[in-house]
């Protein structure tokens, strides 16, 4: 059970919440704290003095009073005018996602919003009554105003749902439910759209993917260096205590117990190949440097969803602050890092699926099968690679490197990290793609080094990918082959087959864990 506003939330225990995993509640005391800073907000807009969108207009209108008759209207007007989205749905995963987290800002009790709202959030969700949220329209600054506008208008009877798996208007959908909508208080709307939940949420959902294709990255790297008679000498521990970057170190202490033994390994010990390609030997400094760039943004994110971030903060009568911490940067900047790292480890596990087809290595053959000519063997495969790796290229400009003006100029830097959130989650869908390509070639080549062994971990991983993906003696429909490996590494099974990280030290554990 996790307590809105008081529990300390994490990218798992945000999903666990949003698949149903895990159920959320808002306890007594949190609810009394709820209540007590709507009850100040309540005050402010019986008094005279102006405070930022409780009896004030909305940015560049931030000097207009508003009649203390007319609050109420004003709230619910914010929902309807900021409801400008535009673009694909987001998935109802993502939507119910940011409802939860909304939920855990908003019970931090600073935003001087009603109980009763918290509780119709959490009855929506309940009852699987899930806003459409269109996909674009956030500049990410001002909070997520488009977005969250459109995922709470449905509090007042406006914008659409899906309820009983139709698409349908809120009204219907309400009306079915046995529901009426709500009337929001003199700072409701405002504390609803003023927030960074869009781009948290797709910052979640990029830790838990990050994580499991960095953890598939390893692991397939290591079965390419066997199927490719590579030394597992680069992924000692001596050598990394030379340049101690901790990632590097986990993910050569991890290689390296995953090739040590080997017969395969042993196999060519003694042969004259001095050095293997980059690809293979520098798999620790690159693999490594892009999950000490996840562990950055898995870090800043689980600061962000156990934050408040939407505008005025409500601290008491006397101390209303109107400030900025509704400001996507602080999430733009490392999702855009954690981009530019995912494009790499693509980049790096194309470079080893071509050397993986050149037959320059004793005993596999030019393009991975025996019998070419007649068969183009798996020529193609990295066509494929190729083409997800320079389109990952085209989307590593950094959203946050811009910023347009908007609200009259109220408003006149931004973020963009809701660009960058939806940029980053097509770049980890691409980089799965090409792992599941080196998957398929990986155990290609390592077909060819029997009747030799490699470790038990390596043996099963493979095993596992021959129970599903036969070897290819000639040529076959590949995309078919291609979609399996992406199948086996969305389950994340072969990473729970080859699970070690109760043998990291503690401080390597932390680039294990999310």
């Amino acid at each position: 059970m996790h307590h809105y506003g008081k529990d300390h939330l994490t990218a798992s225990s945000a999903l666990a919440l949003a698949r149903g995993d895990m159920q959320g509640t808002i306890d007594r005391e949190t609810a009394e704290r709820i209540e007590a800073n709507a009850a100040v907000v309540r005050n402010i807009a019986a008094g005279e003095a102006a405070v930022y969108g409780i009896n004030t207009g909305f940015g560049p209108l931030c000097n207009t009073k508003i009649d203390k008759s007319q609050t109420t209207l004003l709230q619910r007007n914010i929902l309807l005018s900021h409801s400008v989205g535009t673009g694909d749905p987001l998935s109802e995963e993502t939507v119910r996602l940011m409802m939860h987290l909304k939920l855990h800002g908003l019970a931090q009790g600073h935003s001087g919003i009603e109980l009763n709202i918290l509780k119709r959030i959490q009855q929506m969700l309940e009852l699987d009554i899930i806003p459409v949220v269109p996909s674009q329209g956030s500049v990410g600054a001002s909070g997520d105003l488009a977005p969250l506008a459109h995922l709470f208008a449905p509090l007042v009877g406006e914008g659409e749902v899906t309820y009983q798996g139709k698409r349908q208007l809120t009204g219907a959908a309400l009306r079915s439910a046995g529901l009426e909508p709500i009337e929001l208080g003199p700072k409701s709307g405002l504390a609803l759209i003023n927030g960074t939940q869009f781009i948290s949420a797709h910052a979640v959902l990029a830790v838990e993917k990050m994580r499991n294709l960095l953890d598939h990255a390893d692991l397939i790297a290591a079965l390419m260096i066997e199927g490719l008679l590579g030394s597992k000498m680069p992924f000692r521990a001596e050598l990394h205590r030379t340049r101690p970057y901790p990632a590097n170190q986990f993910v050569a202490a991890r290689i390296y117990r995953w090739l040590d033994g080997s017969e395969i390994g042993q196999s060519h010990a003694d042969c004259d190949r001095v050095q293997d390609p980059y690809s293979l030997r520098c798999v620790p400094q690159v693999h490594g440097t892009s999950r000490t760039a996840w562990a950055h943004l898995r870090d800043l994110t689980e600061i962000e969803i156990n934050s408040v971030t939407d505008n005025p903060v409500v601290f008491s009568e006397e101390l209303t602050i109107s400030g900025g911490n509704f400001h996507g940067q602080p999430l733009a900047l490392p999702i855009d890092y954690a981009t530019l790292a995912a494009s790499e480890l693509g980049n790096i596990s194309d470079r080893r699926i071509y050397f993986s087809l050149d037959g320059k290595v004793n005993g596999t053959p030019k393009l991975l099968m025996d019998n070419t000519g007649v068969n183009s063997g798996f020529m193609m495969l990295q066509y494929t690679s190729a083409a997800l790796a320079s389109e990952n290229k085209t989307l590593c400009f950094p959203a946050s490197a811009d910023s347009i003006t908007t609200s009259l100029g109220q408003e006149d830097h931004v973020s963009m990290g809701s660009i960058g959130g939806r940029k980053l989650l097509r770049v980890l869908d691409n980089l799965e793609r090409i792992l599941a390509v080196e998957l398929v070639c990986a155990c290609q080549a390592l077909d060819f080094r029997r009747p030799l062994r490699s470790t038990p971990p390596l043996e099963a991983a493979h095993a596992l990918v021959r129970e599903r993906i036969p070897h290819a003696d000639a040529d076959r429909i590949f995309a078919e082959d291609i979609e399996a490996a992406r199948q086996i590494i969305r389950s994340g099974t072969l990473r729970k087959l080859t699970n070690e990280s109760n043998d990291h030290s503690e401080d390597l554990a932390h680039f294990d864990s999310y």
